[in-house]
């Protein structure tokens, strides 16, 4: 299904086609033979903080090395260290309460009535007799004329939220914003002064969806770096929440109107909250590594090529030993041995091209599997300021078939990056698409989200369906059988039969795309139902 086609016609009329930079040559058979070293048995999945770890990155330095690119990272190294805490609740040391207009205090039992997580930093909370304000799905969305929140001061409050975002067009349709992530309503909460969030699940304490929520609630997770410093989140279900209301003198009935746009939040008038809780705090170090090629008149604004370099190790538990009966090292030859070899193809391209105007850095990140965690790392301490970062483009599983007329991206309809895209497709008798899949969510959930949660243009593109021999029909089927028999499987290995001339096709495209903003003074920018819009344009002063 999958064969080989490397070097072939469709490539060539690519290759031709690009003119203004004739002198790359994407090499599907190098992109291959890398592939194959960094997803061999040796590496142990690539795992962060392991051995897998540290080969993967001392192959990349040394390819980067051998172009002659500079170091990257800070202070001039090709590292960027990234520290991961992980929390695990201390048994019984959680404990909360809640007190209504008649002074009375009802204890919450954890894991029944509530779950109870630290989030401030120190792996400890306590908040006294906080007051309670209901604020709806906890969005502000102004380009979408909605405001949750209204003139609510929320400061030294606790916010309780309905997870989730309202149906229809209004909030994408089908395609999910980034206003229905949890991170989001939390980064809300906090800007706004909150100390805490506490999220409805609007079933009873005896539903499956109540009980698993409580059953997990108390797994060790790792802290996104840069994520609110909230003191606590907490999960309540209906039972909870009917109480709370009544205590007020809500009628919880109203709840419906929060969908409507006309909802604004209300204070849970006499009722405060009491909570405590301690978490141990264990330390992950992991890195990222980066490239560079300075710009020649602009070396302060910054085109980013980005791809994750870990994959999910061994076993289980991800460091188990390997095992001498089975298959148990997960190799990630797609997810993304593939896409970190697409970025090293790219900057063996651009660096064979004359240096431009903008800086170009190449970043293999770290942890991707474990949340974006790496990315979400160098976002919060940006090497280079996000500000003047002109662009991300991401690369997460090199597409694996013969050419195709469509380059489905994530996020379609977010920024203009789509339309730079499109210009260079058109002549090649190609079109850009969404990705053909709503209820993922892709857009959130590669590399390329945590640049555009803090307002950088980023695209990513992903595989085609529609193939030039075959069309839709077979370029569907043949992905949903490939995805469905090797994502996150030991069976996602390196194969000589693969076909990576869509690979090759799309890299292309994307050197044209980097090169292009990089030789010229354009600043992309997010359209105007984008999320993101208004967050970027709290730093263009930066960009005059």
């Amino acid at each position: 299904m999958f064969r080989k086609m490397m070097g072939g016609v469709a490539v060539a009329a690519v290759l031709l086609a690009a003119g203004a930079a004739s002198a790359q040559n994407f090499s599907a058979e190098r992109i291959s033979n890398d592939i194959r070293t960094i997803s061999a048995d040796e590496f142990h999945g690539r795992y962060p903080g392991s051995e897998g770890e540290r080969m993967t990155l001392a192959f990349l330095q040394s390819q980067y090395e051998a172009m002659g690119l500079q170091p990257g990272g800070p202070n001039g190294q090709w590292l960027q260290e990234v520290r991961l805490k992980r929390f695990t609740p201390v048994a019984g040391a959680a404990s909360a309460s809640w007190t209504g207009p008649d002074g009375v205090s009802h204890p919450l039992t954890i894991g029944t009535d509530a779950t109870l997580r630290a989030v401030s930093n120190d792996g400890r909370a306590s908040i006294s007799n906080a007051p309670v304000v209901f604020v709806g799905y906890g969005i502000s969305a102004p380009e979408r004329n909605w405001d949750d929140y209204g003139g609510m001061d929320v400061r030294g409050k606790v916010v309780v939220v309905v997870s989730g975002e309202p149906e229809g067009e209004r909030f994408n349709g089908e395609y999910s914003t980034n206003y229905e992530s949890g991170a989001y309503k939390a980064d809300e909460a906090f800007r706004r002064g909150a100390v805490g969030i506490v999220t409805l699940v609007t079933e009873p304490a005896s539903s499956t969806t109540w009980q698993r929520t409580a059953q997990f609630s108390g797994r060790t997770r790792t802290m996104t770096p840069g994520s609110a410093d909230l003191e606590f989140s907490m999960a309540i279900n209906h039972d909870v929440a009917l109480q709370w209301a009544t205590a007020a003198g809500l009628d919880m009935s109203q709840l419906g109107a929060i969908g409507s746009g006309a909802f604004r939040a209300v204070p849970l008038n006499g009722v405060t909250l009491t909570a405590a809780t301690q978490e141990t705090i264990d330390t992950l170090v992991t890195h990222n590594l980066l490239a560079r090629i300075p710009g020649t008149e602009h070396p302060d604004e910054t085109i980013i090529y980005s791809a994750h370099w870990d994959h999910v190790g061994v076993g289980g538990d991800h460091v188990s030993p390997v095992s001498t009966t089975e298959d148990n090292i997960y190799n990630g030859a797609w997810d993304n041995a593939s896409g970190t070899i697409g970025v090293l193809e790219m900057a063996r391209q651009i660096s064979a091209a004359p240096r431009p105007k903008r800086s170009i850095v190449f970043a293999h990140m770290a942890a991707e599997e474990m949340g974006l965690m790496g990315s979400y790392g160098y976002a919060a301490d940006p090497v280079y300021p996000l500000e003047t970062t002109v662009a991300d483009i991401n690369i997460d599983m090199l597409p694996l078939s013969g050419p195709t007329k469509d380059v489905p991206i994530f996020g379609k309809g977010q920024n203009d990056l789509e339309d730079r895209l499109q210009a260079l497709a058109e002549p090649l008798g190609r079109y850009v698409s969404d990705d053909h899949m709503p209820e993922q969510g892709f857009y959130y959930r590669s590399d390329h989200f945590p640049f555009a949660r803090m307002g950088v243009p980023a695209i990513m593109p992903w595989h085609g369906w529609d193939w030039v021999e075959g069309g839709r029909e077979a370029g569907e089927a043949a992905w949903r059988a490939k995805f469905g028999a090797d994502y996150h499987k030991p069976s996602d290995e390196w194969s000589a039969d693969w076909n990576l001339t869509s690979a090759v096709e799309n890299l292309t495209l994307l050197y044209h795309l980097g090169l292009d903003l990089a030789n010229s003074e354009d600043w992309p920018g997010w359209k105007p139902t984008s999320e993101f819009a208004s967050v970027r344009a709290r730093s263009d002063a930066a960009r005059q």
